[in-house]
């Protein structure tokens, strides 16, 4: 399964993220989708294809993660690196 489609269907539950940021730096974050408690209005003017929005809960705010720099997620035990399925 490929990273970006194991967030999308994690359906709410914590996920960690290790993933390259625009600078070049690798972040690893643990956030949610679906969180709308903080949200203001308006419209995200991110492209759906390439960025997903999760709510990081360390730092409480929303952060866009590139689908293409995404090295591995982790959710409920099971983690994706590199696209593939590593056993814990």
């Amino acid at each position: 399964m490929k990273t970006d489609k194991f967030i999308l269907n994690s359906a709410g539950k914590f996920v960690s993220v290790v993933f390259i940021k625009k600078d070049g730096t690798e972040r690893k974050m643990n956030g949610r989708l679906g969180v709308t408690k903080h949200l203001k209005g308006g419209t995200s003017t991110l492209n759906p294809d390439d960025y997903i929005t999760l709510f990081d809960v360390v730092n409480g705010g929303y952060r866009a993660v590139n689908r293409r720099t995404i090295k591995s997620v982790t959710c409920e035990g099971h983690t994706i690196i590199n696209n593939a399925l590593c056993e814990a």
